[in-house]
């Protein structure tokens, strides 16, 4: 069963209100024989409603609007760094139409705990939606990195409203994947 309402109409009763019923409507709903579901739409709670192409510059501005402090790379591509991860939001594919949220923690790992951290990343990758967890190759120390990354391809475009919310589910998803990492998993 649908989770939204049939369309109604609404008609005027001819009564006046009286004190037991002042504070009801004064207005009746009935239900209209209209098969078509009356679809929820949400309004842009942000400056753009339009649908436009994702760049670094529509990130930036999404990143000061979440209050998200980040620096710029070489490459153009915008590092957020928390106590004890980073996340990378950068543009990859072809055309710069996906968009990639990394994030790293700033520990690594010795190899021998390699095992131990494919157990749990693959706990995280079956049980988490967003951000999948990876290992790195190993630095050269020969410790590993520990990865997580959400890449979305954004080919159609999108506007201001749901790249903020994409782009702030995936710095609060990463900061909960470290957390996990540090807290519960204690790999770190």
């Amino acid at each position: 069963m649908p989770w939204w309402r049939r369309r109604e109409a609404r008609a005027s009763r001819s009564e006046e209100p009286t004190k037991e019923n002042s504070t009801q409507e004064t207005t009746s709903e009935r239900v209209v024989d209209d098969p078509r579901l009356l679809i929820p739409t949400q309004e842009a709670r942000r400056s753009s409603s339009q649908v436009q192409p994702v760049t670094r510059h529509r990130i930036a501005a999404s990143l000061r609007r979440l209050k998200i402090r980040y620096l710029t790379d070489q490459n153009g591509n915008l590092l957020a760094m928390w106590e004890r991860h980073a996340v990378l939001f950068a543009l990859e594919g072809p055309d710069d139409e996906i968009l990639v949220i990394r994030a790293r923690v700033y520990n690594t790992l010795p190899p021998e705990f390699a095992d131990r951290a494919y157990a749990a990343f693959n706990e995280w990758n079956q049980t988490r939606r967003f951000l999948k967890a990876y290992v790195g190759e190993p630095t050269e120390r020969g410790n590993l990195s520990l990865y997580a990354e959400m890449q979305l391809p954004l080919v159609p475009g999108v506007h201001d409203a749901l790249l903020d919310e994409l782009i702030d589910c995936g710095a609060a998803v990463a900061s909960a994947w470290c957390d996990w990492l540090h807290d519960e998993v204690v790999l770190l």
